[in-house]
């Protein structure tokens, strides 16, 4: 595995615009997605603080203006869910003084955390999610793992690090057992762990599925407001997330429940007893998780961006379905994810359905294979290019807001070019270029040939 000294985060120039603008940033995510080295490296000059550290803590609950005094100039406050009254004293300085740049709050704790701040910081906060490391982050810094190895391994950031030598089969478990440990009696006071564990190996093993409440309280012999309670536990801590089905305007025999994924495919992977990518290629489960891998990095990039998680599902009562919908106003793109290393034209068949019923619909499949091709007029993209589409786009929507606010009255191939990050070789400017210039045709958009 080839591991970095220190990995950009996409959100770091995010984080230091909106400090720049709000008194509080409140970053939280999941236990060692890299929000302390984060925090840390975008604003070096910050003091620091770390509430995990007994006697820090202690000394800021014992006296709380004593502890804010000595950080006139703002601080970073790591590990915040470790006492929770700190948000009031928050607001009452960040009302007295009302500055951007006061304070940068982290914890890992979805649920308590988000709790306190509408209680006491409603208006006065920015919240951030940091997620794993997504795919992109990972090839961008030349980190030489193959596809299998990232599924296998999950994003954080740890295991990518030059500083340890930590396998995921050594990692995981011990990860898994302090989230057990820690934050599931921090949320809610389980009476048996050994019972939430095999309650959270069952989730695993019905990742991408339709969440069955009913279905997992048989195999775990609890009741299903139980199952209900420990899913809703298991969203708050970071484990799992949930897509919700699609249904406006298609039609009403649509499915309404929604499906379950896992942040990060490397505890997904450690839960299901996988500890080689031979074990992965080869588990029933694979395609599930391929599609989780995938889903994973839209919703890192949703993320990172600072928008609210915005994909869904299609499927119906005759079993047309789509993997993964992003509504779009122009017509919302649809994605249908294979594992398969191989192209097959059924791969297209859900796509093709739904543009029937939404013809002004954009679709796309992803898989495993190598080559960029079309199939009935559907684009049929590699893993590793999925995000050439969502680049284009971007792309184009610069341009097409140059031309509206009439920054630029004729475009050139030299300002598209000026339009895509430097990092990009020039195969894929090329293709980049030939695709916005298609792009702006069909819009109908003023272009120099």
């Amino acid at each position: 595995m080839s591991k970095t000294e220190k990995i950009y985060r996409n959100m770091s120039e995010r984080i230091v615009d909106l400090f720049a603008k709000f008194p509080v940033i409140f970053l939280t995510g999941p236990r060692q997605s890299g929000k302390t080295t984060l925090a840390k490296e975008a604003f070096p000059n910050l003091s620091y603080v770390n509430l995990e550290n007994p006697l820090v803590r202690e000394a800021a609950i014992a006296d709380p203006e004593g502890f804010f005094q000595q950080y006139p100039s703002g601080v970073i406050i790591d590990e915040a869910q470790n006492f929770p009254e700190i948000f009031s004293y928050v607001q009452v300085y960040v009302d007295q003084n009302r500055r951007p740049g006061m304070y940068l709050l982290t914890g890992s704790q979805n649920f308590l955390l988000n709790e306190k701040i509408s209680q006491t910081l409603a208006g006065r906060t920015c919240i951030l999610e940091l997620l794993p490391l997504s795919s992109e982050e990972i090839y961008m810094h030349n980190i030489q793992n193959s596809l299998m190895d990232i599924i296998l391994s999950g994003g954080y950031p740890i295991l990518y690090s030059e500083h340890t030598k930590i396998t995921p089969w050594e990692f995981y478990p011990s990860y898994i057992q302090t989230y057990l440990e820690r934050d599931v009696r921090q949320i809610k006071n389980i009476s048996s762990l050994t019972r939430f564990q095999k309650f959270l190996s069952a989730c695993a093993g019905r990742v991408g599925q339709l969440v069955d409440f009913s279905d997992i309280g048989r195999t775990c012999g609890l009741s299903v407001p139980t199952i209900m309670q420990w899913i809703s536990i298991l969203e708050a801590s970071y484990i799992i997330y949930t897509v919700q089905p699609y249904y406006l305007n298609i039609n009403k025999r649509m499915i309404k429940s929604p499906k379950m994924y896992f942040y990060d495919t490397g505890v997904l992977c450690s839960l299901l007893g996988i500890r080689s990518t031979t074990d992965l290629s080869m588990h029933h489960a694979f395609g599930s998780i391929f599609e989780n891998f995938v889903i994973n990095d839209f919703l890192k990039e949703q993320h990172n961006a600072g928008e609210r998680k915005n994909l869904y599902f299609l499927r119906d009562s005759k079993g047309h379905e789509i993997d993964l919908l992003i509504p779009r106003a122009d017509g919302n793109i649809l994605y249908e994810i294979k594992s398969s290393a191989t192209f097959n034209k059924d791969f297209v068949k859900g796509i093709q359905y739904y543009k029937s019923l939404s013809p002004s619909a954009h679709g796309a499949v992803i898989y495993r294979g190598d080559s960029r091709t079309k199939f009935k007029e559907i684009d049929v993209v590699p893993i590793q290019d999925h995000k050439f589409y969502e680049l284009v786009e971007s792309v184009f929507n610069e341009i097409k807001e140059d031309l509206e606010k009439e920054r630029i009255n004729l475009v050139n191939n030299e300002y598209i070019d000026s339009k895509i990050p430097t990092f990009y070789n020039e195969s894929t400017r090329d293709d980049v270029l030939r695709a916005v210039k298609k792009m702006m045709r069909i819009k109908n958009r003023k272009i120099d040939n």
